[in-house]
């Protein structure tokens, strides 16, 4: 018989054997992740490893939405021999070139990218409900854009998932035409919104194939940006997205809470049926029609959702106010000079500033005769350095700030809400040159502290102060999608929106603090009378 130190003595060799054993183990599982074999319903696919990161890029989601499958749902994707070479980029949806987006002539577009942290697979063995999954919907005025000019890497270094997708964008994405509304193959009598189906569809490929990846299918975090903060605010009042996704992040999407009805949007569908030789209305005409021809004559200014009784029974507006929509908790916020960049394309780069002339000619003919004169009087040129940051202040007020604060309040009588308002004076710019004034916290400015984004323009990059903001946003993005709640131990306190506090999180650098006169300083008092009077 062994003796009692003896005993102990083999115990505590073995359990020191079965620790380096499952060091071991975990080790080689990290190592190995990159030529990882991913099984999904549709095939095997392998990746590669990028830094800390694991990437799966241009898989099919759905099938290519091309030929007689061209303006109809979208339909899943095929399965594939073998296994998938995912270590490149899908071509992404077809578009003209614009500072927002490259241009394409791919149709052919279906693909989503999956990132992970490096061995993510050991990492599920440790927890065995997955990791947090952020579903990356990429703005652009539902014309523009495409998934693989994000870089996750920050969000993902903070143990999340990140998916981001393309999806059918301008005309292809969002024309309505009477001849193309019946598909017998959906479930819906009335299928347009194709855009927004398409993401659905990417959502459901997240719900049945996530948790290969090692993400978990029931703590799916729906963002993103401008367009992609609309189509987000669109999942959350569809009820066709019903259980895809558990929490929202909305950035700079509230600026169309009344959409077109059927009617409104047949009427343009028939005028551009027609500019594209389809004076027919035929559906064969259709979706037969030259690629060129579509893209030539699309609403270049971009479009949005349709109220079609399917995806979006009602508009935005409201169904939020009404309660009607799936009820996660929600981030929603803006930037504090939004409207910048849209004077910067209108006028200075154009090359025609505005004068003090010709911005009351312009506020008149945005505003109206009757409303014109008030905005005048309450954005006054002599009290602005210039007559475009005086139109900059009206834009940023009554199409990003009252109009995203209607929305918070309204969601906030239902759900859990944060507010933010970006406002780093020197944001860098990254999608359009200088012009005449700073762009300050422009539309789009808050991605570069999000993403490491892939720009055509030469920019500074974030300073030491700018970078802790990021990663204080980057923090509170992250712990969002783990906990529904931003807040978390060394950022400052952000606290929970309600009607009665109005509290917004001001992300400044070297000031990341509740701010509580967001209403006065973008004249929401003005403003959200006359927004809740238009169905806003």
């Amino acid at each position: 018989m062994n003796s009692p130190s003896t005993i102990a003595h083999r115990r505590s060799r073995l359990a020191h054997w079965i620790t380096l054993f499952a060091l071991s183990l975990c080790s080689t599982l990290a190592l190995a992740a990159p030529n990882e074999i991913i099984y999904t319903d549709a095939g095997a696919l392998r990746g590669t490893t990028s830094g800390a990161m694991d990437e799966f890029l241009g898989i099919p989601y759905a099938k290519p939405p091309v030929g007689d499958l061209r303006w109809r749902a979208p339909r899943r994707a095929a399965p594939w021999p073998g296994i998938l070479d995912a270590t490149q980029f899908a071509p992404h949806c077809a578009q003209n070139a614009s500072p927002f987006g490259q241009a394409s002539q791919s149709e052919d577009c279906l693909y989503l990218n999956v990132y992970r942290p490096k061995g993510a697979r050991a990492d599920e063995f440790r927890r065995l409900d997955g990791l947090p999954v952020m579903v990356w919907i990429h703005g652009g005025a539902l014309v523009t854009g495409e998934s693989d000019d994000y870089d996750p890497s920050a969000l993902v270094d903070k143990g999340v998932i990140v998916v981001t997708i393309n999806y059918r964008l301008g005309a292809l994405g969002f024309l309505v035409q009477s001849a193309l509304a019946s598909d017998p193959n959906s479930p819906n009598t009335v299928t347009i919104n194709y855009g927004l189906r398409d993401q659905q569809e990417a959502l459901h490929w997240v719900q049945r194939n996530i948790r290969s990846f090692g993400g978990n299918p029931h703590n799916v975090t729906v963002f993103g940006e401008s367009a992609g903060g609309l189509s987000t605010l669109s999942h959350i009042a569809s009820p066709l997205s019903s259980d895809l996704f558990a929490k929202a992040i909305v950035e700079s999407g509230a600026y169309s809470l009344v959409l077109p009805s059927l009617a409104q949007s047949e009427s343009a569908g028939t005028t551009f049926a027609t500019a594209i030789g389809c004076s027919d209305q035929s559906a064969t005409c259709l979706r037969t029609a030259p690629l060129s021809a579509i893209l030539a004559n699309q609403t270049a200014s971009g479009y949005v959702p349709t109220v079609d009784g399917a995806v979006l029974p009602q508009s935005l507006g409201a169904a939020l106010a009404g309660g009607s929509f799936n009820r996660v908790p929600v981030m929603q916020g803006s930037n504090a000079n939004e409207w910048r960049l849209f004077v910067a394309l209108d006028f200075d780069l154009t090359g025609a500033p505005l004068t003090a002339a010709t911005y009351a000619d312009v506020v008149n003919a945005t505003y109206g005769t009757t409303l014109g004169p008030i905005v005048l009087d309450l954005y006054p040129v002599a009290a602005y350095p210039s007559p475009d940051l005086a139109d900059a202040a009206a834009g940023t007020d009554s199409i990003f700030a009252c109009t995203g604060r209607i929305a918070i309040g309204a969601l906030s009588q239902y759900v859990p809400v944060f507010a933010y308002e970006f406002s780093d004076p020197n944001a860098p710019e990254d999608f359009l040159p200088p012009v005449s004034f700073p762009y300050a916290a422009a539309h789009a400015s808050e991605l570069q502290y999000l993403f490491g984004l892939r720009s055509s323009l030469p920019h500074p990059g974030l300073n030491t102060v700018q970078q802790q903001l990021s990663n204080t946003m980057v923090n509170y993005w992250s712990r969002f999608a783990k906990d529904s709640d931003p807040n978390q131990r060394g950022n400052s306190y952000w606290p929970p929106y309600s009607l009665a506090n109005d509290t917004y999180q001001n992300l400044t650098p070297g000031a990341v603090t509740p701010e509580y006169g967001f209403a006065a300083e973008h004249q929401c008092g003005f403003w959200s009378p006359i927004l809740l009077s238009l169905g806003n």
